[in-house]
């Protein structure tokens, strides 16, 4: 067949792993799909098998098959997983499994470790008129609503999350222990068998990664602090160096942004006060966690927070924090807020530069949300029930299809 300049080509799609994992994960990635679809986002959508059912059945909650689909395609949306203490997670593995040395563990921590996914980013931000906002009383007893803006970085690989632990640490490790005189005045007295050790490591490399990327998109977004959230004054080591590292890099390339340190106690109550102050934040891996769950309690809850991961080597995987919330996932009628997802999935499109389509999508759950006439449970300030569609509440379906509604109207 000969083709001449007047024909037509058309490109292959790009290819999604979708990796919905469990309990309400499917059904919020359904959802995020379908709406990024009606923006007008086309892609090949490759399902990856991940969660607790392939560790009940299989003794792997993170197949390797799973790992191949991401290493080939680069990019994936994540639903959300259900973990378990080890002991509640043997009683369920196959019985022809047990008894083999099979130990669980979380598949999206194996996922950061495996590809490496050392930075993560967690944006919150104020949808107007949402009932869940942050309030707070005005100097004239009147009731303010400050606009909160936050994207928060996370050192996700390293520090309490690096799984370097022990419970009856081997003797190398004890005898290693008891060469620092803290822990031989404190803990030197204990039985080996009652001590169990969990270990914060940070790295020079990884710590510079994080906080290059949050000085970038301080400059990038116009943002005018970074600030540091850790605890130097206790945790000299592993926290002072992140604070001295991050003077060096804005005292030399960043001065126009000014850098702030909080420590992670006061930032709890900082936040409460003040949210508006801040713009990018950046912390290890646990206190990154708490702080950002915190600033999503003032955007309306963890139904609005959303998230993405990264690699030195371009892999990303973009995810709502929230959990499985098995405890809803067997409803007839699913009453989850789809927020989330649908705003990862958004931070996905912006990653591979279809900021258009992303933009929509924004524009329609703001929208939504302002009007105000469809509201899942939570948004409404009821209690997780079943019967919540019944009393007026939005199903995920709903929710989703308002806002595929408000993307026709644009």
């Amino acid at each position: 067949m000969n083709i001449n300049s007047n024909e037509i080509f058309i490109m292959e799609k790009r290819k999604i792993v979708t990796l919905p994992g469990d309990g309400i994960g499917e059904v919020v990635l359904e959802q995020a799909v379908r709406v990024i679809s009606a923006a007008g986002f086309e892609a090949e959508y490759i399902h990856g098998d991940i969660g607790w059912e392939f560790w009940c059945k299989e003794g792997n909650p993170l197949p390797q098959r799973t790992i191949d689909l991401i290493d080939e395609h680069k990019i994936a949306l994540f639903g959300a997983i259900t973990s378990k203490p080890k002991d509640d997670a043997a009683i369920e593995l196959d019985p022809s499994l047990r008894d083999k040395g099979l130990v669980y563990a979380s598949p999206i921590v194996g996922l950061r470790q495996h590809f490496n996914l050392d930075i993560c980013l967690r944006p919150c931000r104020t949808y107007k008129d949402n009932p869940l906002n942050f309030i707070r009383r005005s100097k004239d007893g009147g009731v303010e609503e400050p606009y909160v803006d936050v994207a928060i970085f996370r050192q996700n690989t390293e520090g309490l999350y690096g799984g370097v632990e022990w419970t009856n640490p081997p003797d190398q490790v004890y005898d290693a222990l008891m060469t620092h005189p803290k822990f031989r005045k404190n803990f030197g007295s204990a039985p080996v068998e009652d001590i169990s050790v969990s270990t914060r490591i940070f790295t020079r490399k990884a710590t510079e990664r994080i906080l290059r990327a949050a000085f970038e998109h301080a400059e990038k977004y116009g943002y005018r602090s970074v600030t540091v959230c850790e605890k130097p004054n206790v945790i000299r080591e592993t926290s002072g160096m992140m604070l001295l590292m991050a003077k060096e890099i804005q005292k030399n390339e960043y001065p126009q942004i000014e850098l702030w340190n909080t420590n992670i106690d006061a930032q709890m109550m900082w936040l409460t006060k003040n949210p508006e102050n801040y713009g990018v934040i950046v912390a290890g891996n646990m206190f990154g966690d708490i702080v950002s769950d915190a600033f999503a309690g003032l955007i309306g809850g963890l139904g609005f927070a959303c998230s993405a991961q990264f690699s030195e080597d371009g892999i990303a995987v973009f995810e709502p924090t929230h959990g499985s919330a098995p405890k809803y996932a067997d409803f007839k009628t699913s009453i989850v807020n789809p927020v989330a997802m649908i705003e990862s999935a958004c931070m996905m499109l912006d990653y591979i530069g279809e900021r258009e389509i992303a933009g929509k999508v924004r524009k329609a759950v703001a929208e939504v949300i302002e009007e105000g006439s469809v509201r899942t449970y939570d948004i409404m300030k009821m209690s997780g029930r079943e019967d919540v569609t019944g009393r007026g509440a939005a199903s995920t379906v709903e929710m989703a299809n308002a806002i595929i509604a408000r993307l026709q109207k644009q």
